[in-house]
């Protein structure tokens, strides 16, 4: 497997680290947990939408268990978020900027593993998709909640319309670098906006019985 270059692993360490915080500040609001669920909820939120996608296209072991940086930043952000949950709850802008960014780069990067699989463009963007949203789905299954992807705000949207550019531009033939930056901007700038706003994807309409 070749070394991701420079750039792309920090940018990849990062998402993994703020999506590990994410998934333990999850687990310690709703669910009475010890440091080992705490942190094991954190490296699954960080890490499960990549195993998800390797074991789909039969890329094993999955890219997570061949650096062994991706669990070690893992484990120090659910670790770092069960020391300091309640500090880090003031902080949860800045740690919501980092979860879109890193929801932006694995949108990206899933959907070009895919196609680097052999995938056609359809399931490439699904899979970007999984693997943007597929940690935070398992943690909440885990935790007995209705996933918040299918429930709350603008988050897989971003993830599925960063993935169709990503694949749009590779089917395209388009600069590879310009178009993951591209991708990634507009996932991120979609996902921020509906964060701003409150937006949420929409739901059906209310039935009579349930009116007034």
């Amino acid at each position: 497997m070749a070394p991701a270059p420079p750039l792309l692993l920090v940018l990849d360490l990062t998402g993994t680290f703020a999506f590990a915080i994410n998934g333990s500040l999850t687990a310690l609001r709703l669910a009475r947990l010890d440091i080992v669920g705490v942190v094991t909820l954190g490296i699954i939120t960080a890490i499960g939408g990549g195993i998800i996608r390797d074991v789909l296209i039969d890329s094993l072991p999955p890219a997570t268990f061949s650096d062994w940086r991706y669990l070690a930043v893992a484990s120090g952000g659910g670790l770092v978020a069960f020391l300091a949950g309640r500090r880090l709850d003031r902080l949860s802008m800045p740690i919501t900027v980092l979860d879109a960014a890193g929801l932006s780069l694995f949108a990206v990067t899933g959907a070009s593993k895919a196609l680097e699989a052999g995938l056609g463009p359809a399931q490439a963007v699904l899979l970007g998709a999984v693997t943007g949203v597929g940690g935070g789905t398992v943690r909440d299954v885990l935790i007995r909640q209705i996933p918040s992807v299918l429930t709350t705000g603008l988050y897989a949207i971003p993830a599925l319309v960063g993935a169709a550019i990503t694949v749009l531009g590779t089917e395209l033939d388009t600069n590879e670098v310009a178009t993951a930056i591209a991708a990634a901007v507009v996932c991120f700038g979609i996902r921020m906006i509906g964060v701003h706003f409150g937006l949420n994807a929409p739901t059906p309409p209310t039935p009579p019985d349930q009116e007034g």
